[in-house]
Parts: C-alpha cells; structure tokens; sequence
C-alpha cells in the first residue's frame, strides 16, 4: 500500500490519527452506514419501544391511528 499513496493511512498510526473512510481509518461515524443491514436493528428498537409504552399510550396510539384513517378516507 505503501507504493499507492496509502501506507499512513491504513498502519497503526493512520488508524489511531484518525485517517479517512475510504482508506478504511477513521471513526465509525465517518463511514457509510449499511442501510439494508440495519434495517433488522430499527425494526427490533421499534419493536422494543412500542412494547415498553403503558397500557394508556398504548389505547391512545390505536385511537390517534383509526382516527387518522378516518380523516384520510374523508380525505380522498
């Protein structure tokens, strides 16, 4: 990698300097998220979130939805 311009970038010292997303160096947060991958992921969080809501938040979401059907069919 040395020959190609790369050789900081991708040893030790580019990865604790930080270096870039496409050398492979760098935080996570600096690469390109895997969408399809964490599609599993936001489906299990939601899944998590909805089953902690009480009871009441619970009723009221189903009401504010089949309210929010009515309006969309009255609506077109």
């Amino acid at each position: 990698m040395v020959e190609y311009g790369g050789g900081i970038n991708n040893g030790p010292a580019g990865q604790v300097g930080g270096g870039n997303a496409v050398s492979g160096g760098g935080s996570p947060a600096a690469t390109q998220p895997d969408i399809f991958g964490s599609i599993t992921n936001t489906f299990s969080d939601i899944v998590d979130q909805v089953a902690a809501l009480p009871t009441e938040m619970l009723v009221l979401g189903i009401v504010a939805f089949f309210l929010g059907l009515i309006v969309l069919k009255r609506a077109f």
